[in-house]
């Protein structure tokens, strides 16, 4: 099988708020940042100050039994701890109290209910290191999406038999030490694994024109007014096709799909 095509992610030092915008921003490609000032977080989020800080408020978390979390499958149980303990535990590698096994792997996601899936975003990696693998939405077709998730789950070594596609995706990746700061554009695809117990700020902004946004999404959760349009109006075409004999269908499926393609709007943006 062929292997999966694999790219670094540009890194830039000592990057100020102006080189960002007139050097990075424009090129809407992931770009890890050194040297910003984080102030005292980096050094002053021990696993200690953050139990003693957090104190006993109760957090929903992901619990699993392995590190690759299946968002579409739901491989992970839901639990509900006191902040404090869920830091402890998640700082340990084996754990005497546990729910699924003794290595299960704890995930916060947010104190919020703010997932936000259509913005822009810096990722800041304050303490411990992890590692962050991306796909281009121009290989959206070799990602085996349900939704706006892969089914791919381990993707540093994928089953190719099964995702034969997936070989086509370029892979772009990078590790994040403390201090560091990822800008992943808006509707790029991510995937995190965690090194070692750590702590990430993401920080999300609208960039589109405000008249793209639905403007009773207050957070940038759902998609952009036009394309969610375009979207109904697939789901109705499809529907429309069904009513077709099976090889009608395929043949005006298939038009569908070559005449998006002769847009090519993917040139504008390469």
């Amino acid at each position: 099988m062929e292997a999966v095509s694999r790219a670094a992610v540009l890194v830039y030092d000592s990057v100020d708020r102006e080189r960002f915008l007139r050097e990075i921003y424009p090129m809407r490609k992931p770009a890890v940042l050194k040297g910003i000032p984080l102030g005292s977080c980096t050094s002053k989020w021990t696993v200690d100050y953050l139990s003693t800080t957090g104190g006993r408020q109760e957090v929903k978390v992901h619990v699993a039994s392995i590190p690759q979390m299946d968002f579409i499958n739901k491989n992970f149980i839901y639990r509900t701890l006191p902040f404090d303990v869920f830091v402890k535990r998640a700082a340990e590698s084996v754990h005497t109290e546990y729910f699924l096994s003794e290595d299960e792997k704890y995930y916060l996601r947010s104190l919020g209910v703010d997932p936000r899936k259509v913005m822009d975003n810096f990722l800041i990696q304050v303490i411990g290191r992890k590692r962050v693998i991306l796909f281009s939405p121009q290989d959206a077709p070799y990602l085996y999406l349900t939704g706006d998730k892969s089914e791919v789950l381990d993707v540093e070594n994928p089953d190719l038999r099964k995702y034969p596609q997936f070989a086509k995706a370029q892979c772009y990746e990078c590790q994040l030490d403390p201090g560091d700061v990822l800008f992943i554009p808006a509707l790029w695809f991510h995937n995190t694994v965690a090194k070692e117990f750590g702590v990430g700020v993401n920080v999300f902004w609208k960039h589109l024109p405000a008249n793209c946004y639905d403007k009773t999404d207050t957070y940038g959760n759902k998609d952009p007014v036009a394309a969610s349009r375009a979207m109904q109006i697939l789901d109705r075409a499809l529907k429309t096709l069904e009513e077709l004999p099976d090889e009608y269908r395929d043949f005006y499926a298939r038009r569908m799909v070559l005449r998006i393609q002769s847009k090519s709007y993917s040139n504008h943006y390469k």
